[in-house]
C-alpha cells in the first residue's frame, strides 16, 4: 500500500470510527469509551452511579465530549454534585467541535443525588459536551447519558447500511475478492422520511482504484419508509488493498452527497504492512515500563505488541485474525493492539525479564495482514529495588533510638484516598491482562482469581486492612492516613476472605472450621480463633503489620500489637510466628515492585521490605529496641506470656477513651491483686485492690479530669504483673 493510499484509510477509517451513530447511549461500564466518546481528566465512580459505575469529573476542565453523526433528538443524562460547591459545570453543544454554546449551567442548582435532565441540541450541532467550567470544591457524577435520533419527518432522509450496519457519509466499508475474479456486496439505501420521496441522481465510482470497482446496478428513486439496493462488483487487479470512493448523488436537503469509502482486500487480505522500526524502552521501574518504536513507512493502520515474561518472544499472530489485549498468542500475550507508537507494559516485578515484540497490521478483521519475516523485538530487564541511595543513611539499629528513628523516616508522608485504592492500585498494580479484554485480580488470602470488565468496582472483593482496622488507636475514625495507607490494603474476596478473618490475628490453624481455597480459618495449637492466609502472602502480611506498627507509633498512639484484641477475642497477635513468615516467605520481584510503587504514590516506604533484619531489632509487644538480636530471628521466642499464656489478660475499651472506659479483665482463676493507673511520668494516679473471679471481670473509669496522653494500667498479683496500655483523648 503507498503512502497515500494508507493515510487515506487512516484519515477515513477515523472517519467512520470516530463519530457516534445515533442513537448513541453509554453507561460507563468501560474504560474503552465507545466511537465518537472522548474524555479529559476523568475517572470513575466505581460503585455509585445511577446504574455504577459513573463519570468522575473533579478539576477545571474535565470534560467528555461526544461527536455525532447527523442532527440530533433529544440528549438525556444523570448528573449529581459530591460535595459541589460555588463552581460551575455546563453542558454545551457545538457545530465544529471549537465554538461551544450552553445548554445547561449547574451552579448552586446541582442535585446533591443523581437526577435525569433532558436538553435538545440544535439541528446543526454534532458535539456535545459536558464540561466542568470552573472548580470550587466538589467533584460531578454522570452518567447514562444518550443522545437520541432525531424524530422522522415527512422530509426525505437519506441513511446507508452495509450487512445491516449504518454506515455513516464519510465512512468506510471493506469487501474482498480473488484476484481477477468478481464478487459483488451490496449497500441498501434507505428513505427515512415519512412522505417524500428520495430522488437518486447518481451513484459513482471514483479514486485510484476505480476501475476494479463497477455500479451494477442502482436505484433512481427510493419511496418514503421504504429501501433500495445498490450492487457493486469487486474485480481486484492484484493482491492487497484496493481504494476508491462511491457518491451517491441525492436530494436529501442535508447529505446530498453520500460519500462512502471503499475498501476492497485482492485475495482476502489488506496489503502487508513495512515492519516498524527503533524499539526502545524508556521510564524502566520495577513495576511497569514503557515500550516506543518508530511508524511503519508508509504509515500501517496499527501495531499489536506481544509480551512475554521472562524470554524472548517468538510467536506470531496469524493473518486474518483479530486480538485483543490479554488474547495469547502460542506463549505469548497481547500487551496492546492500537495506532499509537508507545505503549506502557504494566504487571511486571523488579529485576525481571520480558521480551516485547512489535507488529504493524492493515486492514481490519478478517482481512487483517500482519508483517511477516522477522519482528521488532528485543528483551528488556526491569530495574531492581528503586530505594533512593541515602534513604536509610539516618537509620542504625546499634542507636537507642531505632524505633522511633524508623517512626520518623516513614511518617508523615503523602495521604492518599481509600476511595481510590481500586483506580490507583487494583488497576494500575494489581491486575493483570487476560482473554476477551478483561482483567483478573487474585484474592491475596486465598488465591482466587477474580475476571472482570474495567473499570474495576467493589464488590465481590473489598480492601482488607491487615493490621486490623479495629487494632488502631485511632479506630473508629476513617479519615487519618493509617486507615488508607495502601501499605496496608489488599484485595480480598468480601464475604469469603474478609469477613471470615475478621479481626482475628494471622495464625497457623491446626483444627480447620473454615477453608476457602488457600485460606483457612479455624484453631491454632493453642486453641485460639486465628485466620492463616496462603503461603504466598504470609511475609506480605507480616511486613504490612510490621510496618504499621512502626510507622503509626508515637507517645500518644500506641500501636504494639493489641493483647487482647477484644473482650472476645482475649488474646492478640503471635509477633514471633509472624517473624517466622517473614523469613520464610522474603520479599519476591512483586513485592519490591510494589514497595517501590507505593512509594511514588505516598513518598515512604517499607521499611521491612528493603532490610528483612530490621524485623528483628523491634519488640512488637511493647515497640521497644530489642539489642542484639539473633539473626534471623525466624526461631526466636519474645514474650510468649504476653501472646497470651498469661493468667491474667487486661483491655480498655474504648481506646483511646473520652469521659470514662471501661477495664475488662479475664482470669483463668480467682485471684486478688493491686490495679494500679499510672501515667507517662510515673505517677500514679489511681490504685485500688480488686478481687478477680475466674472469666471476665470489669470496672469502670471516670477520666474526664485526666490528661490527654497514653496511660500504663497494671494489675500485680502475689507474684507477677500484667500490663495494658490505653490513651487518654
Amino acid at each position: 500500500m503507498n503512502k497515500l493510499f494508507t493515510s487515506l484509510l487512516v484519515l477515513l477509517t477515523g472517519i467512520l470510527f470516530g463519530q457516534a451513530t445515533l442513537p448513541a447511549t453509554w453507561s460507563f461500564t468501560t474504560t474503552s469509551f465507545p466511537a465518537g466518546w472522548t474524555a479529559t481528566g476523568t475517572g470513575f465512580y466505581t460503585g455509585s452511579g445511577n446504574t455504577p459505575p459513573a463519570l468522575r469529573l473533579d478539576n477545571t476542565g474535565d470534560n467528555l465530549v461526544i461527536w455525532y453523526a447527523g442532527s440530533a433528538g433529544p440528549v438525556t443524562y444523570y448528573i449529581t454534585g459530591n460535595s459541589f460547591s460555588g463552581g460551575t459545570f455546563e453542558v454545551q453543544e457545538s457545530v465544529n467541535g471549537n465554538t461551544w454554546t450552553t445548554l445547561r449551567t449547574f451552579t448552586t442548582n446541582m442535585p446533591t443525588n443523581y437526577t435525569m435532565f433532558t436538553d435538545q441540541p440544535a439541528a446543526a450541532s454534532r458535539y456535545v459536551r459536558f464540561n466542568y467550567t470552573q472548580k470550587n470544591s466538589g467533584n460531578v457524577g454522570l452518567d447514562d447519558v444518550s443522545i437520541a435520533a432525531p424524530a422522522a419527518g415527512p422530509q426525505q432522509e437519506i441513511n446507508v447500511l452495509y450487512s445491516a450496519q449504518t454506515v455513516l457519509s464519510g465512512g468506510s466499508i471493506w469487501t474482498s475478492s480473488a484476484v481477477s475474479s468478481t464478487s459483488s456486496f451490496t449497500l441498501t439505501v434507505e428513505n427515512l422520511g415519512t412522505q417524500n420521496a428520495l430522488n437518486i441522481a447518481s451513484a459513482v465510482i471514483s479514486g485510484t482504484n476505480a476501475s476494479e470497482f463497477a455500479i451494477q446496478s442502482a436505484p433512481s428513486i427510493v419511496n418514503a419508509l421504504s429501501t433500495g439496493n445498490i450492487v457493486i462488483g469487486f474485480t481486484p487487479t492484484t493482491a492487497g488493498t484496493r481504494v476508491a470512493t462511491l457518491t451517491i448523488t441525492n436530494d436529501d436537503s442535508d447529505e446530498g452527497s453520500y460519500v462512502i469509502n471503499l475498501f476492497g482486500a485482492g485475495g482476502g487480505l489488506a496489503s502487508e504492512p513495512n515492519a516498524p522500526t527503533n524499539l526502545n524502552f524508556t521510564n524502566v521501574k520495577s513495576y511497569r515500563f514503557q515500550t516506543n518504536w518508530t511508524a511503519s513507512s508508509p504509515t500501517a493502520d496499527g501495531y499489536i505488541v506481544l509480551r512475554k515474561n521472562g524470554s524472548a518472544v517468538t510467536d506470531v499472530p496469524v493473518d486474518g485474525a483479530s486480538y485483543t489485549v490479554g488474547d495469547y498468542i502460542g506463549t505469548s500475550q497481547v500487551a496492546y493492539v492500537g495506532t499509537s507508537t508507545t505503549t506502557w507494559i504494566n504487571y511486571v516485578g523488579a529485576s525481571s525479564q520480558y521480551g516485547i515484540a512489535v507488529f504493524a497490521f492493515n486492514g481490519p478483521g478478517t482481512f487483517r495482514n500482519y508483517t511477516n519475516g522477522s519482528p521488532l523485538a528485543n528483551v528488556v530487564s526491569s530495574s531492581g529495588s528503586m530505594q533512593p541511595a541515602n534513604y536509610y543513611s539516618g537509620i542504625n539499629t546499634s542507636s537507642s533510638t531505632f524505633v522511633n528513628d524508623l517512626t520518623l523516616l516513614t511518617n508523615p508522608h503523602t495521604d492518599r484516598y481509600y476511595s481510590n485504592y481500586g483506580p490507583y492500585m487494583v488497576t494500575k498494580f494489581w491486575a493483570r491482562d487476560t482473554t476477551g479484554g478483561q482483567r483478573i485480580v487474585t484474592c491475596v488470602y486465598s488465591g482466587e482469581n477474580l475476571v472482570y470488565t474495567e473499570p474495576f468496582a467493589w464488590g465481590t472483593f473489598s480492601r482488607e486492612h491487615t493490621y486490623s482496622f479495629s487494632w488502631m488507636p485511632s479506630n473508629p475514625s476513617t479519615n487519618t492516613p493509617e486507615y488508607s495507607d495502601y501499605f496496608n490494603l489488599y484485595p480480598v474476596n468480601q464475604n469469603d476472605a474478609n469477613a471470615v478473618r475478621s479481626n482475628y490475628p494471622l495464625g497457623e490453624v491446626v483444627n480447620i472450621t473454615n477453608t476457602y481455597l488457600g485460606a483457612k480459618y479455624g484453631q491454632d495449637a493453642n486453641g485460639r480463633t486465628v485466620y492463616e492466609p496462603r503461603d504466598d502472602q504470609k511475609g506480605d502480611a507480616a511486613r504490612s503489620m510490621f510496618y504499621m506498627a512502626t510507622c503509626y507509633n508515637s507517645t500518644v498512639a500506641n500501636w504494639s500489637f493489641p493483647n487482647p484484641i477484644s473482650t472476645s477475642i482475649m488474646y492478640g497477635q503471635d509477633q514471633n510466628l509472624l517473624k517466622a513468615w517473614h523469613y520464610q516467605d522474603l520479599p519476591d520481584a512483586r513485592e519490591i515492585a510494589k514497595n517501590d510503587y507505593i512509594d511514588s504514590l505516598q513518598s515512604n516506604r517499607n521499611p521491612f521490605i528493603d532490610s528483612v533484619n530490621y524485623a528483628c531489632y523491634i519488640d512488637f509487644y511493647t515497640m521497644n529496641k530489642i539489642n542484639g538480636p539473633t539473626l534471623p530471628c525466624s526461631n526466636s521466642t519474645i514474650g510468649i506470656g504476653e501472646v497470651n499464656q498469661e493468667a491474667i489478660v487486661l483491655n480498655a475499651m474504648p481506646n483511646p477513651a473520652g469521659d470514662n472506659f471501661m477495664l475488662y479483665v479475664s482470669a483463668l482463676e480467682n485471684k486478688t491483686g493491686v490495679l494500679q493507673v499510672v501515667d507517662v511520668q510515673g505517677k500514679v494516679i489511681d490504685e485500688q485492690t480488686v478481687v478477680l473471679n475466674s472469666g471476665t471481670s470489669a470496672f469502670s473509669f471516670d477520666s474526664k479530669n485526666w490528661n490527654s496522653g497514653m496511660y500504663t494500667i497494671r494489675i500485680q498479683t502475689e507474684n507477677q504483673v500484667f500490663l495494658t496500655r490505653m490513651i487518654k483523648n
